[in-house]
């Protein structure tokens, strides 16, 4: 594990945290929250993701090891330090917000499917990247626009957060916001791994 590498992932996910916090605390805050959450994330693509891939998300990480894009004891570093840059936004946005907005973090099963919908549509937008179907130089806008359209995906049900980390500094925490986005990530990789497999296997019978 690079020192580099933990500390941009804590950097990267107190910043995505601490955006969303600002957009559910500001009332009248004049870009909506998919929308600032995938501006946020794309920025960090480009400044952060050539030291640690830009993963600032556990469900991601967890995603991306499913498919051995990580080694086991660097998807536990950023895991904790992902954790630890969730809790100072947490801390950061408790002294800014007094009090805080009432975020409602339901722990149902229609809550979960929604999150792990959500889920699925990102992390097939970041495997995408990842395996190389996408330009290096379009990776923030993929990578930032998947997040804006699976949160859009999941919030007709979900607080439509995708990501434990952001979960918990937001207080919309539940076991339902863990499950759903890690199994959503899996899933989305493994499908967007099979579809590179298949695309290859036809290039080389043609």
């Amino acid at each position: 594990m690079k020192p580099k590498a933990l500390a941009a992932e804590l950097l990267g996910t107190f910043m995505l945290t601490l955006a969303v916090l600002i957009s559910v605390n500001t009332t009248g805050f004049p870009i909506p929250t998919p929308v600032i959450a995938g501006l946020t994330l794309g920025l960090l693509v480009y400044t952060i993701g050539p030291v640690s891939g830009c993963h600032i998300n556990p469900a991601v990480t967890i995603g991306l090891f499913s498919i051995g894009k990580i080694e086991a004891m660097s998807a536990a570093g950023y895991i904790a330090v992902q954790i630890i840059g969730a809790f100072a936004a947490l801390g950061i946005g408790g002294a800014l917000f007094s009090p805080g907005a009432d975020v409602i973090a339901a722990n149902t099963f229609d809550v979960g499917v929604a999150e792990l919908l959500g889920a699925f549509v990102f992390l097939f937008g970041i495997a995408s990247v990842v395996l190389g179907r996408v330009p290096a130089v379009m990776s923030g806008i993929v990578i930032g626009g998947s997040l804006a359209l699976g949160v859009s995906f999941a919030a007709h049900t979900s607080n439509g957060v995708l990501n434990p980390a952001v979960a918990f500094g937001i207080g919309s925490f539940s076991l339902a916001y863990v499950w759903g986005p890690i199994v959503g990530a899996v899933v989305g990789c493994f499908l967007s791994r099979a579809l590179e497999e298949a695309s290859t296997g036809d290039s080389q019978t043609d």
